[in-house]
């Protein structure tokens, strides 16, 4: 029997403390954003919408006209559903404050992950978290947005590959979705998704290795070495599109590590737009998130775009990082 989004989302509104119609409605907002952008995905190389707009975002990198596309897509959606107070997109420098009598969320979005990847046809993604607003009730506020990633009520991602698929958590376990084109639908495909406790695989940038702490060179290292009852050496598959390594590793297992660097030594991820969400959904897979020394949920964001290390993945992974990292420390 198919079940579709809509009516998955219907059947667990029960099973969410304080659940509102408002609630259900991002979803499917999203579920609908996700489809015109994957459209636009899958034509973009018969379409102008391949290549760099010429001007760079609030990260200062160069914009993709995809991920102007994506962003409009997603803000344009959210908005019109009314159920969102305040979204935080990594594409703009400031929250956009919304004002609407059932404005009851926020939401922080990584439109398009991975866009460097557009004209290679490589896999991409967008991911987001959904927040209960703190503010009183009229525009939202920054305040809205910068909660610690425990208090999510909601976080997912779509993955644009060969199919594209939605994956998200409500705090009651992970269930992905593949978009159907036939009928146009996202269709249960992978119900209450479980991450292994133990991988074979690690995915980092190894072509930076000299520029990571001693503790993540030591746990590549560890990685590397021969040990048949931890299943060493593990393979090294890095794709370079978060959502992308996030994906294959959710649903096989391994460690997934975009650490400090010399020239990043405050990390490079986002924690509101990709670290946040995806540790969520990794723990309510059975895995586990953080920085090297404490978990990524429970860490206070001070600003919009705050940047973290991240190690995450299958849990006895990241535990043995944390090890590596705890015994010596991050200094490069």
């Amino acid at each position: 029997m198919i079940i579709t989004l809509e009516q998955f989302i219907i059947e667990r509104q029960k099973e969410i403390p304080d659940s509102t119609g408002a609630f259900s409605q991002i979803l499917r907002d999203i579920g609908l954003a996700a489809k015109i952008v994957s459209r636009e995905v899958n034509k973009a190389g018969l379409v102008d919408i391949l290549g760099i707009t010429g001007t760079t975002n609030v990260q200062g990198e160069e914009v993709k006209k995809l991920d102007v596309y994506a962003n409009h897509t997603f803000i344009k959606v959210l908005k019109k559903g009314g159920s969102v107070c305040a979204i935080a997109s990594e594409e703009e420098e400031e929250i956009i404050s919304i004002n609407g009598p059932n404005a009851k969320y926020a939401i922080t979005l990584d439109p398009l992950d991975g866009s460097s990847n557009i004209d290679v046809n490589v896999s991409i993604g967008t991911i987001f978290s959904i927040y209960k607003r703190v503010s009183e009730m009229g525009p939202g506020t920054e305040e809205d947005c910068l909660q610690m990633g425990l208090k999510q009520v909601a976080a997912g991602y779509v993955i644009y590959g060969s199919s594209t698929m939605l994956v998200y958590t409500t705090g009651n376990g992970v269930n992905g979705f593949t978009l159907d084109p036939s009928i146009g639908e996202f269709c249960l495909s992978h119900a209450n998704m479980k991450i292994p406790k133990r991988g074979k695989v690690y995915s980092i940038n190894e072509g930076n290795i000299k520029e990571y702490s001693v503790g993540v060179q030591k746990y590549v290292d560890y990685l590397h070495d021969t040990d048949k009852t931890t299943s060493r050496p593990y393979s090294a598959r890095y794709i370079g599109s978060m959502v992308a390594d996030f994906h294959r590793n959710l649903l096989q297992g391994g460690i997934f590590i975009y650490p400090a660097s010399k020239k990043s030594p405050n990390g490079k991820l986002r924690l509101l737009y990709e670290a946040n969400p995806m540790a969520f959904i990794l723990e309510q897979a059975g895995g586990r998130a953080s920085n090297g020394f404490e978990p990524i949920l429970q860490i206070q964001p001070k600003e919009l775009h705050q940047r973290v290390p991240l190690f995450m993945g299958s849990e006895e992974d990241v535990l043995m990082a944390e090890k590596f990292m705890q015994e010596y420390g991050h200094g490069f």
